[in-house]
Order: C-alpha cells, then sequence, then structure tokens
C-alpha cells in the first residue's frame, strides 16, 4: 500500500473516532462531481449521456465547500466529467486543501499542463491520472488516439514540478492479465506514486454493454495478474493504493458487503442516493441522505444493478473499516500474502436481489424542468415504485 503515511494515520484516526462515537453511517471520501461534461467519450463510462443543458451545470465554489463541511469527511476525490473543464477548480481545491483534507483530483490529463499553474503542490493533494492499461488498450478504451502519450507526458510534468501523481485503472472482460501485469511494470518505471486498480462497474447507460466483468471473472483477472506479479518478483514493487483487504477481495479470498454510504456523491443534481455509481435519487443535505435512504436495500445480494459490482468505491470503506477494526487480518495479510491458487471465498447468494427499476429518463426529465423554469422548489428524484 503507498498511500503516505500521514495520511493513512489521519483516515485511521478518523474511523477511530466515528466508532467510538458509535456512528454506523460515515462516510470515508466524498465523491464531488463538480460537473458531468467530459471532453473524452469514453466506451465504459456512463457519466455523460445527458442533455446539454445538464452538461453545461456547474457546481459553485461555495456549493463544493458546502459538501465538504457537510459531510466532514478526511479525504475528497473530484472525478467528473473532466474537473478541469471547471474554470474555478484552482479555487475548489485550494479552499479544499486549506481545511486540510486530502483532495485526488481524477483527470485524463489532456488539460493538466495547461492548467498546472492553477495548483500549488501539497501533501494534501494528488493528481489521479485516468489510464487503463497501455498505449493502444487505453486508447481504444477513450475512443481517442495519442491520449496516453499526452497522459504520460503531463505526468511527468506533474511530477517535475513536485505533484504527488497517481494513475487510475478500470479493468474490463477482455483485458489479458498479462497486459495488466505489464501496464503496472509500466507504470512502477514511470514512477507514479500509486496505481488505483479495480474492475469498472455495468452503467446502464455505456456505449459498450459487452465487457462489463462478473465477478467470477473478475477474481479469476485479479488472481491471474497477482500470480504473475509473484513469479516475476514485482508484486510488491508495484505501486498499489488499495488496502490490502481490498486487494484479497478482489482475489476472491474474501466475502464481504458493500459499504455505499462510504463514499457519498455530491454532483450537479444534489446529493445522490444512494452511491457513486448507482444514482436512484437525489436530496438537498448530506444529512437528508444519511436519514432516509434505504441502505440495506442496496448492495450485491440485495438489487439486481449491485449484482456484479466489486468496485472500490463501495468496497474499499468496507476493508478500512475491517482493518482498523481487526489489524490481526492486515497482519496475517501481510504474512501470507494474497492466495492465488485455491478455492475461493464463498460467493453472495442472488437469487433474493430485488428487481432493476429505470430511473434515468424520470431524473433527466426532473432535472431539465429546474433548468427551464428556476422558480420550481428544487425536486427531489425518487425511484420509481
Amino acid at each position: 500500500m503507498t498511500v503516505p503515511f500521514r495520511q493513512q494515520l489521519d483516515i485511521g484516526l478518523y474511523i477511530l473516532k466515528q466508532k467510538l462515537k458509535g456512528n454506523k453511517h460515515y462516510p470515508l471520501v466524498l465523491m464531488l462531481e463538480p460537473l458531468f461534461r467530459c471532453n473524452l467519450a469514453c466506451v465504459g463510462c456512463g457519466k455523460i449521456d445527458y442533455p446539454d443543458p445538464i452538461l453545461n451545470k456547474r457546481l459553485s465554489v461555495k456549493d463544493c465547500l458546502d459538501a465538504v463541511d457537510e459531510s466532514g469527511v478526511p479525504m475528497v476525490a473530484i472525478p467528473g466529467g473532466e474537473p478541469l473543464l471547471h474554470k474555478e477548480i484552482g479555487e475548489i481545491v485550494a479552499g479544499i486543501v486549506a481545511r486540510k483534507v486530502y483532495v485526488s483530483l481524477c483527470t485524463n490529463a489532456l488539460l493538466l499542463e495547461k492548467k498546472l499553474h492553477l495548483f500549488k503542490p501539497s501533501p494534501y493533494l494528488q493528481f489521479s491520472v485516468h489510464l487503463d492499461g497501455l498505449e493502444d488498450h487505453h486508447d481504444h478504451a477513450v475512443n481517442q488516439k495519442g491520449v496516453f502519450k499526452r497522459a504520460v507526458e503531463a505526468i511527468k510534468v506533474a511530477k517535475d514540478q513536485g505533484f504527488r501523481v497517481t494513475a487510475n485503472a478500470t479493468i474490463f472482460d477482455g483485458h489479458p492479465a498479462e497486459e495488466i501485469a505489464k501496464f503496472l511494470d509500466y507504470c512502477h518505471e514511470l514512477g507514479v506514486d500509486g496505481v488505483s486498480i479495480a474492475p469498472g462497474y455495468a452503467y446502464e447507460r455505456a456505449a459498450d454493454q459487452q465487457h462489463f466483468l462478473n465477478r467470477r471473472k473478475t477474481k479469476e483477472l485479479f488472481r491471474r495478474v497477482f500470480a504473475i506479479g509473484k513469479q516475476s518478483g514485482m508484486l510488491k514493487k508495484w505501486s498499489l493504493t488499495h488496502s490490502p483487504l481490498y486487494l484479497d477481495f478482489l482475489a476472491g479470498n474474501q466475502t464481504y458487503t458493500c459499504t455505499p454510504w462510504g463514499m457519498p456523491t455530491r454532483s450537479v443534481f444534489g446529493w445522490q442516493k444512494p452511491c457513486y455509481l448507482l444514482g436512484e435519487g437525489h436530496v438537498d443535505s448530506y444529512k437528508e441522505l444519511m436519514e432516509t435512504t434505504d441502505w440495506d436495500s442496496y448492495g450485491t445480494g440485495k438489487y439486481e444493478k449491485c449484482a456484479n459490482c466489486m468496485a472500490h468505491c463501495g468496497y474499499e470503506p468496507t476493508a478500512a473499516n475491517l482493518a482498523v477494526a481487526n489489524p490481526l487480518s492486515m497482519l496475517k495479510l501481510a504474512i501470507t500474502g494474497i492466495k492465488t491458487e485455491g478455492e475461493m471465498a464463498q460467493e453472495i447468494d442472488l437469487t433474493n436481489s430485488r428487481p432493476a427499476i429505470d430511473v434515468h429518463e424520470q431524473i433527466v426529465a426532473e432535472q431539465m424542468a429546474r433548468i427551464h423554469d428556476p422558480k420550481l422548489d428544487r425536486v427531489k428524484s425518487e425511484p420509481a415504485e
């Protein structure tokens, strides 16, 4: 795990304080989406399938900082869309850093060199550059040639200027384990400060619906990747930014349930129910999100849309909580390493999952109505019964 010790300590103490207070539903990372607009159209992304009036919306600096204060998180991730398209992104990041809250700005890096002057190196700031593999694979995933080379050059420039830079890889079906291992080797040679790697969530609106991994394929793929790393001696050198417990889960050695409230989302629509990857309603406040969301109705084995999800935004909070509650589990894994052979942990039963409901068109219609008639009171979008 390559998260800086200071950050690990601060987040660990935050979790411990929440447990001592008896809090069950507390956030770990705020997913702050100041806009949905992007300068790429990745085939596995369902985040930009909105009409232009919605894509033109932006959260203000005040909106963003109020969300940080309201949630009380120790860390903020800023995805999108492409956050560097936001004209006030420098002020947003500066305001978060001033609060001594860790911030990870997620970017495809096409604008990173141009916008670097808006930021100052800080132990509270990192750029998380989207790289879905080596050049051919990444450029195919983002549906544009030359993006990989531009992203790598931007990483080098940012590193030279003293910024902490990590890579963020989303893995889909059809990506050979050997190539993923070579990509992780490349990131080590490139000198990035860490790599986040997780299976892609099956967005309903994504252009490519053929290459989302199911849970069994995810586990088999990550086992092969980790096995290759062991054989080559590179596994310990790969700078993976995840908890070892989460990586062990990806390899099929743990049966976890997700923590959907662990990474709440504030976007141009409001506070999103129930999690970053699954938008089924929006409310005005963080308090309302926590108190009115039926958390027990979501997750693998409970809801069809969650059936194959093993994404870090739901399961990394679970792993982090377990690490604090049971430090010996981390010590044991450090001694034994991630198992890449043998029987896998029991899978969650999916037979009682409630059927998926489609709320996308309803949410879009409500948001468009608000745009066309600003006098309307805030519309609370909820899943249809």
